[in-house]
């Protein structure tokens, strides 16, 4: 991919004629975060190294424009998506286009996670009898606020579960499998938090690709003890570090805007681009 000269000083949107020739040259299983300080793509190969992403940002961060950007770039090139969302308007974009299943109650997001469990061990089941599964599509797990939702899908499963049920949660005990199998199947996890205590912590090493923004230095040396010495935060709008191996790359952030996420995916759909 060649280097673009637009400058990573200032917001970085789809109307720059230069980003956005880049991000249609990508090929499918490649997904644009956004630009170096110097001007270099910053991406996802989600069939190579990179089989999940965990954004960890402070309040303001912009955590839900990361989602927004990576899952949209995903659907454009085919993949389905679970949209899990506690907080109910985080991914309106996403919500009623073709191959995207959105659940906004703590029932549904149970469901959909054991769901998925069913759906991975399924598609193991293919692998084992034909070798691949290359002809179905990849399956994208966006999940919005992951550490508060894996908790309080804990407590749910406390109110209703029954005598001789397990005392773990089905659908967290999903999550983390997931994590653990899904790359191998064609399903990746995109998820964001502003904490990383329980699954998400312990299962940090899952996630080749860790986005970080306006964390503190604690957070940072928790998530990505690899890197040294530890960056200082940035406060400007839509900056972060791209920890990929042992490298963070200050990385200004591709914005896509809601209308413009949809309106992808859209004409995809529509067999106009």
């Amino acid at each position: 991919m060649t280097k673009t000269t637009t400058t990573t000083t200032t917001t970085l949107r789809l109307t720059d004629p230069a980003v956005r020739e880049q991000l249609e040259a990508l090929p499918a299983s490649l997904v644009l975060i956004g630009l170096t300080t110097d001007g270099q793509p910053v991406c996802v190969d989600l069939d190579a190294d990179s089989p999940h992403v965990l954004v960890c940002t402070g309040t303001g961060g912009g955590a839900t424009t990361v989602l927004r950007t990576l899952a949209a770039q995903l659907l454009r090139h085919g993949s389905h998506a679970l949209v899990l969302d506690l907080k109910r308007i985080s991914h309106r974009w996403a919500s009623g286009l073709p191959g995207v299943t959105y659940c906004r109650e703590i029932s549904d997001v149970h469901d959909a996670l054991v769901g998925l469990r069913a759906e991975l061990q399924h598609r193991l089941a293919l692998i084992e009898q034909r070798g691949d599964i290359d002809d179905l599509p990849r399956l994208t797990l966006v999940f919005e606020g992951a550490a508060a939702a894996l908790r309080q899908l804990a407590r749910y499963w406390d109110t209703i579960r029954e005598k001789g049920d397990p005392k773990t949660s089905p659908a967290v005990d999903a999550f983390e499998y997931v994590l653990f199998a899904g790359p191998q199947a064609r399903i990746h996890v995109l998820a964001t938090s502003q904490l990383t205590t329980g699954v998400l912590g312990e299962g940090r090493e899952n996630f080749s690709t860790k986005v970080l923004g306006r964390v503190t230095t604690r957070t940072f040396q928790h998530l990505a003890p690899e890197i040294h010495p530890t960056p200082e935060p940035n406060t400007h709008p839509g900056r972060v570090h791209v920890v990929q191996g042992w490298n963070a790359h200050p990385t200004q952030v591709l914005l896509l805007t809601d209308d413009e996420a949809a309106a992808g995916i859209t004409a995809t759909a529509a067999g106009t681009i």
